[in-house]
């Protein structure tokens, strides 16, 4: 069969150590999963069960990467976050091993077109628009976790112009990994290649043109995005 357009390349990103791609297949990000950061955003940060969004697979950027600053916002914003990439898929997935389902971590950022956003909020409407742009998703290769292992704590932070902004550390995820695996797997079914990012510390706030950010989270490959 053939097909009546063109088929669309797929999204990849680099593995640490390989010469294979890893393909993306969705982009699911966890909300609010720092209570510091809930607090900054003036929700309580007590353990409700988590929530979702999603952003395309084509929002990927590659680290290195200078971005242009986005159309119909004048307030964009970076949240730094663990990277989860997936090898494995399924429906209920256990907590027990839900880590098996894990083929590695990178480090992104969750680029927020904030006005947008919180216009949408204001009316009752999704959040699409603020979210899942173009070049909303900066992202590292990934480190498999055959390498690294599961990491449960470590620093993460994001540097902007050399000053810090973001800091924090994994262990104070109100959802761990294997957590927000299980529980989103009793939403959607998930599947290889499926992409989930969770949550940031706080400290987010805007950026603009010339900007130059970087972030890293402890044992994996620093991340560098600039603001075109």
């Amino acid at each position: 069969m053939g097909y009546v357009i063109p088929l669309c390349e797929p999204t990849t990103l680099p593995v640490v150590g390989s010469g294979d791609g890893f393909p993306v297949r969705r982009i699911f990000c966890v909300g609010r999963n720092y209570a510091a950061h809930a607090r900054e955003m003036g929700h309580d940060p007590d353990r409700e069960p988590p929530f979702f969004f999603t952003k395309p697979a084509n929002a990927v950027v590659p680290s290195g990467a200078t971005i242009p600053y986005p159309v119909r916002t004048s307030d964009l914003h970076y949240e730094i976050e663990l990277v989860v990439a997936l090898s494995k898929g399924g429906v209920d997935i256990g907590e027990a091993n839900a880590l098996d389902h894990v083929y590695g971590y990178g480090v992104g950022i969750d680029l927020t077109r904030r006005d947008l956003q919180g216009e949408a909020k204001k009316m009752g409407r999704p959040w699409d628009m603020g979210k899942g742009f173009d070049n909303s998703a900066p992202m590292t290769a990934l480190t498999p976790a055959s390498a690294i292992g599961h990491p449960a704590k470590g620093e993460i932070w994001l540097k902007v112009n050399g000053e810090t902004r973001q800091k924090g550390d994994l262990a104070q995820q109100i959802w761990n990994v294997q957590e927000t695996i299980s529980y989103l797997s009793g939403l959607v079914t998930l599947y290889p290649g499926d992409l989930i990012m969770t949550g940031t510390p706080e400290g987010v706030g805007p950026v603009v043109a010339g900007d130059r950010l970087v972030g890293g989270i402890d044992g994996l490959s620093e991340l560098t995005v600039s603001i075109g």
